[in-house]
């Protein structure tokens, strides 16, 4: 096997997650990914290696995604815009029945809504439509009672917040994300990928597996009419295999804010930079309060109802210190179906991005190697600031 160059730069101090990303990149076949960090609104380590990869290339994100579109609802609720404890049903009429017209935005944000899929499931022009889709989901009978549990809505949970923001203020959550976020800070994370920007787009891979694992795979594939399936539109017929999703121009031009969203390592870091620092001058986009409100556990111990996992999620974003226990309680991210993570430590400054570009076996949202990456990552940083980071 050939050597794989890692192309790019860290800091001074960061040569040993520099080290980590090489070992990661020599220990799989076909591997391209990007690593990117923030400290205090400044660009630490900026990597990428593998097939295809460039600095500035853009893959698909799949739930990355929600991290933006979750920014955009933190920054209305933190403008009073909209309020968490009000009924969805109050700004939104038709998303009644079944117990959905007392479920309020808080709940929703919280994966609390039952409202993981369709019977029948959607096709392809449904999923990159988050129009569609919550027309769609207002008729649809919960799949438990509404707020009564949490199970996680991976392919529409964008759709039914967008929604709500679109009737409150006549602009969909892309337009908002483009206006407040993208174009003042510059960033390669895009709800809605221009034609323009068409010759970045690196596709993403489908795994590489051999007989036996595929083999595996087909004997563990979930019933049609199980949560998972609901969920991962494996219900539909015929279901939509998630490589073809990202890689369908159709989602990257609407930027579907649930799983649609187009960047690079650099671009999601910077966004969840500038959500907690300083950056480029500007203030950081959250306030103390409303990064308190967000990152606040939302599901406990429970189990949720399609994924399995406990202490899942926050308010819209996952909790990271569930998955990586070197990150303090405070910290909140999202990850992303090829293995991709994106997250931010508040109380250090510190936001952190791996993309990858080809799924891994297991994976979902993080990739085994950013346990080391985001150890190395978080160790740097607290070495070279001071911060409590892990307090």
């Amino acid at each position: 096997m050939s050597q794989i160059i890692v192309h790019g730069d860290v800091a001074a101090g960061y040569e040993a997650l520099q080290e980590q990303f090489a070992a990661v990149a020599e220990s799989e076949p076909g591997y391209g990914a990007q690593l990117a960090v923030f400290v205090r609104g400044q660009l630490v380590a900026d990597l990428w290696a593998g097939d295809g990869m460039t600095a500035d290339a853009l893959t698909g994100l799949y739930s990355i995604t929600k991290g933006a579109a979750h920014l955009v609802v933190a920054l209305l609720v933190q403008d009073g815009v909209v309020e968490l404890d009000r009924h969805v049903s109050s700004y939104w009429p038709e998303f009644s029945g079944g117990g959905k017209q007392t479920l309020t935005l808080r709940d929703l944000l919280a994966h609390r809504a039952g409202l993981v899929g369709v019977d029948g499931g959607f096709s392809l022009a449904e999923l990159a439509d988050d129009r569609r889709l919550a027309s769609r989901l207002a008729g649809q009978r919960p799949f438990w009672q509404p707020g009564a549990g949490h199970g996680y809505h991976a392919y529409v949970v964008g759709a039914l917040t967008g929604e709500v923001v679109r009737r409150v203020t006549g602009s969909s959550i892309q337009q908002i994300f483009e206006q407040r976020v993208r174009v003042p800070y510059g960033l390669d994370f895009y709800l809605g990928l221009p034609e323009s920007q068409e010759p970045r787009y690196l596709p993403v891979q489908p795994m590489l597996l051999t007989g036996a694992q595929e083999a595996e795979l087909a004997a563990h594939r979930p019933d049609p009419a199980s949560l998972m399936a609901v969920a991962f539109n494996l219900n539909a017929s015929p279901a939509t295999p998630i490589a073809d999703f990202a890689n369908s121009r159709a989602v990257r031009s609407r930027g579907q804010s649930s799983a649609g969203g187009v960047g690079n390592a650099r671009g999601v870091a910077k966004m969840y930079a500038a959500m907690v620092s300083e950056v480029d001058g500007r203030p950081p986009l959250l306030t103390p309060a409303t990064i308190e409100t967000f990152a606040a556990p939302h599901s406990g111990d429970e189990t949720d109802l399609v994924t399995g996992q406990s202490r899942h999620f926050l308010l819209g974003f996952e909790n990271s210190s569930a998955q990586y226990p070197v990150l303090p309680p405070s910290a909140f991210g999202h990850g992303g179906a090829t293995g991709s993570q994106s997250l931010a430590i508040p109380v250090a400054g510190l936001s952190y991005a791996y993309v990858r570009r080809r799924f891994l076996l297991g994976a979902g949202g993080g990739a085994p190697e950013n346990e080391r990456l985001v150890e190395a990552a978080v160790t740097a940083g607290v070495a070279l600031t001071g911060s409590a980071a892990t307090s």
